[in-house]
């Protein structure tokens, strides 16, 4: 019997984290019943009067909380800017607690990266291929490399009558052993010039992101399952609708996605040690190991 790949949390607590854990880490999305956490409606509503322009650059919006900083806000008035900047960290702080309050053995040592907010309709974007959200793919950072940590997310659906849909084409345990190929893990393995040049400027004090052989191989990964015509038609799909107001946790390094239909999403992400996780064989860096017969960190 398949196990479904949403697991629907009634009653969210501490005590259960274990459970939680091991589901999020084969692959499973934990969608919570109620809100887990409240942002305030005038805070929803400011969200909802937000438009972007057509520009790809401004794909979504992005909070860094290290620095107390919006980029991707395409136009308004410089209150407006700080207003939008208020918000975010506001969401930022409280799924941020949640997430915490929920799992802290990850929150002991994770890295609290990017939230963002998605204000524009999904279906129809006009975007290159790399870019498009409709197409399936597992998620990998190309300039914040995670060599070998989790890519936990954590999603609300602000719109207050629409749903979000999500196509899902499996998990990496499931497709990487199918669809990756083995020249794509070489080449991750060797690297190149790019690469060499990365290590260079890092050794003359600048700072720079080094990419390990996992994080080049997720990132080809991505482009490549984007690419493949043989992938977006032949994976074995499931649809997931994600009503208004709800919130769902999942680990988008694990679990193949595309979003399809929707506007108004929040999201925060963190970077999740593999010492913290608790079934490390189940991280795709794990996966990839075994695939590759050779470390990959």
């Amino acid at each position: 019997m398949s196990v479904p790949l949403v697991e629907t949390v009634d009653e969210p607590s501490p005590a259960r984290e274990l459970d939680y854990c091991r589901a999020l880490e084969q692959g499973r999305i934990l969608l919570f019943a109620r809100e887990p956490f409240d942002l305030p409606e005038a805070q929803r509503a400011f969200l909802l009067a937000q438009r972007q322009t057509r520009a790809g650059y401004h794909k979504n919006i992005a909070y860094r909380p290290a620095q107390d900083r919006v980029s991707g806000f395409a136009r308004g008035t410089r209150a407006d800017a700080e207003r939008l900047r208020d918000v975010l960290r506001l969401y930022s702080r409280r799924a941020s607690e949640f997430a915490a309050w929920l799992l802290p053995r990850y929150a002991r040592s994770w890295r609290l990266d990017l939230a963002s907010f998605r204000p524009e309709e999904e279906e129809g974007r006009a975007l290159s291929p790399r870019s498009r959200n409709d197409l399936i793919h597992v998620d990998a950072f190309p300039t914040r490399p995670t060599r070998g940590d989790r890519i936990l997310r954590l999603f609300t659906n602000v719109n207050p009558t629409k749903p979000r849909v999500w196509l899902s084409g499996g998990t990496f345990e499931e497709i990487a052993p199918r669809f990756a190929p083995l020249a794509l893990v070489d080449r991750a393995r060797r690297g190149g010039l790019g690469d060499l040049l990365r290590r260079c400027a890092r050794g003359a004090g600048l700072n720079v992101a080094v990419r390990s052989p996992y994080d080049r191989f997720m990132l080809s990964f991505h482009h490549y399952l984007k690419e493949s015509a043989a992938f977006q038609e032949g994976a074995v799909k499931s649809r997931v609708e994600f009503p208004a107001g709800a919130t769902w946790m999942v680990f988008t390094d694990m679990v193949s996605h595309a979003v399809l239909k929707g506007r108004y999403a929040l999201e925060q992400t963190f970077l999740v040690a593999r010492d913290s996780l608790v079934l490390p064989d189940k991280a795709p860096i794990a996966i990839l190991e075994r695939i590759a017969h050779a470390p990959m960190s």
